[in-house]
């Protein structure tokens, strides 16, 4: 805005005298649609980070990542949703369907291996693989790289945090680093037992909790502070034909690991539905009616696990309780999740 332009249109006889209410109404009528575009652009300017968990959450929601830019890491991996997806497989750039369903990437800085067959060993190795994945970001991580050092502020945040350019290392470093702050533990079961609160819980929580620990014997392979033995098991979704996704056999070669799967941790578990490593399953309800007779579901299963060779018997009161046990397992952050009906 120019003095200029706002004394021709103030003047209001042509003589130089300044009639001061045109004058106000124009500046009114200026100054705030500039204030509004200031604001409105104030308003999307990314802060800078500040250490390589805050770079990584910014690259994990930068679509600059992916082949035509259209997708990020949270675009499957939903935060609404405890950082997983909400359907059976997510679609990568020009709408790719993978071929299996996208796990919670909450509560895992403290996994031995990842992926649903263990194909990586740390977390800054799986940071990279879903951007060069063809069904994914499709995006040959040689040429994220180099978007990275062309982009002029991600060149400047790589050089203040690691004191270098953007690379290879210190990509997967910098998500991984932003992955590893997505721990959760404050929901009400944490409440009930650690620190004491009875009250955190209801009754069919508690008892749920005792399904899960004995007749459900969902302890032999969910424990410990984030609920997975982390190990790979068979739990009677393989049978060669229309289940066959042979899981981690493919990167072992052990015959034994035919149809075996990592056993996900269940933290928030009740938000991160469908369910399984095909995502076969849309509820908690329908996990808990399968475990209870995995053969009613699928009779001609191949190699599964012998913990689940026999029907648990577990009355439909049971399944209600294990089912609010594990909604129990939501973090506060998260919306509250009905169990099933009665």
């Amino acid at each position: 805005m120019h003095w200029q332009d706002g004394r021709n249109y103030a003047t209001g006889n042509g003589q130089g005298k300044i009639n001061t209410k045109n004058m106000k109404r124009y500046f009114i009528t200026i100054s705030i649609p500039t204030l509004l575009i200031v604001f409105i652009q104030a308003s999307v300017i990314k802060p800078e980070p500040a250490d390589e968990a805050a770079l990584g959450k910014l690259l994990f929601f930068d679509p600059i990542l992916s082949k035509d830019k259209t997708i990020s890491c949270a675009s499957c991996h939903k935060p609404g949703f405890a950082f997983a997806d909400t359907s059976a497989v997510s679609l990568g750039v020009k709408k790719r369907r993978g071929t299996r369903n996208t796990p919670s990437s909450m509560n895992i800085a403290r996994l031995p291996f990842f992926f649903w067959d263990g194909r990586s060993a740390t977390l800054e190795e799986q940071a990279l693989v879903p951007i060069a994945n063809p069904d994914e970001m499709n995006l040959p991580v040689e040429e994220a790289v180099r978007r990275l050092q062309k982009n002029k502020s991600y060149k400047e945040y790589f050089k203040k945090i690691f004191n270098s350019e953007p690379a290879a290392e210190n990509l997967a470093t910098a998500i991984s680093a932003f992955e590893q702050t997505l721990e959760t533990s404050d929901s009400p079961f944490d409440k009930w037992k650690m620190n004491n609160d009875a009250a955190a819980v209801n009754d069919a929580v508690k008892r749920g909790f005792t399904v899960f620990s004995k007749k459900g014997k969902c302890t032999q392979c969910h424990f410990g502070s984030d609920f997975t033995q982390n190990q790979f098991r068979n739990i009677g979704l393989f049978n060669g034909k229309d289940l066959n996704d042979s899981g981690r056999i493919v990167i072992s070669g052990k015959h034994e690991d035919l149809g075996r799967f990592k056993t996900p941790g269940l933290r928030n578990v009740a938000i991160t539905a469908p369910y399984m490593h095909n995502g076969m399953f849309k509820t908690l309800g329908e996990v808990i009616d399968f475990y209870n007779d995995p053969g009613k579901r699928v009779a001609n299963s191949i190699n599964r696990d012998t913990v689940l060779l026999k029907p648990l018997g577990l009355t439909e009161l049971e399944k209600r309780d294990l089912e609010a046990f594990l909604v129990s397992l939501t973090d506060k952050q998260f919306a509250l999740v009905k169990t099933r009906k009665k």
